[in-house]
């Protein structure tokens, strides 16, 4: 596993999204290539349902992207699920639902599963916890979902923090040279959405400021005594 890992790290996987996507590239590293090589082995799956869980901005919906642009599916969205046709699902190989949390109807939701499990489809649900700690209070819920193939996207490591603090900045136009670059990755909170936060901040203060971002901006973001944006 560690050669494919070392072969992985190298490539990043271009896919063309809608624009809640900046850039489309997905950096694959040991803390998320589980659940990578997991979408990519379909339908070698152990089970039907898979859960992929992880934090917010760690890659779940672009994994989902990436899966789609390769096999067919059906994206059900739970905000919608009192107008969805049941029936839909028996055209459907593939049936994803993006960012499951408790704040749902347990007991449509469990119908639903149930409907897909009848039809013998396969399920893929993310979610920024794993199902088994949502806590659900439906029984029935809660042993279906037991059922599932899990996949943790686990915190970034120190390649994948380098390569997203790239990116990020690349969405966003701003250009750091890589000593900067560095200096960031081995001092910021090993978190997806401090990444995400950290260059949200130097955008909005390269924009206010129009000036270039230098080593004592960085620190104070880094050490959160930045003037309020």
């Amino acid at each position: 596993m560690e050669s494919k890992v070392r072969d992985l790290r190298q490539q990043l996987f271009n896919f063309k999204f809608n624009k809640s996507f900046n850039q489309n590239d997905f950096f694959v590293t040991e803390c998320n290539f589980y659940a990578y090589n997991l979408l990519l082995s379909w339908p070698k799956w152990e089970k039907k349902i898979i859960n992929i869980y992880g934090e917010r901005y760690s890659g779940k919906t672009h994994l989902i992207k990436i899966f789609l642009e390769k096999n067919n599916g059906l994206i059900i969205d739970l905000n919608n699920l009192k107008n969805f046709n049941l029936e839909e699902i028996r055209f459907n190989e593939n049936i994803i639902i993006d960012n499951v949390s408790n704040e749902l109807d347990e007991p449509l939701f469990y119908s639903l599963i149930d409907t897909i499990d009848k039809y013998n489809k396969f399920l893929i649900l993310t979610s920024n916890k794993s199902l088994n700690n949502l806590n659900f209070k439906l029984d029935d819920l809660k042993s279906r979902l037991t059922n599932c193939l899990f996949a943790e996207i686990q915190k970034p490591d120190d390649i994948l923090i380098k390569a997203l603090i790239t990116k990020n900045l690349a969405d966003y136009q701003i250009t750091l040279n890589s000593k900067l670059v560095d200096f960031i990755a081995k001092r910021i909170t090993r978190s997806y959405f401090k990444i995400k936060e950290f260059v949200c901040t130097i955008d909005k203060i390269s924009l206010k400021k129009k000036k270039p971002i230098n080593m004592k901006i960085i620190n104070e973001i880094l050490e959160d005594k930045i003037e309020k944006i």
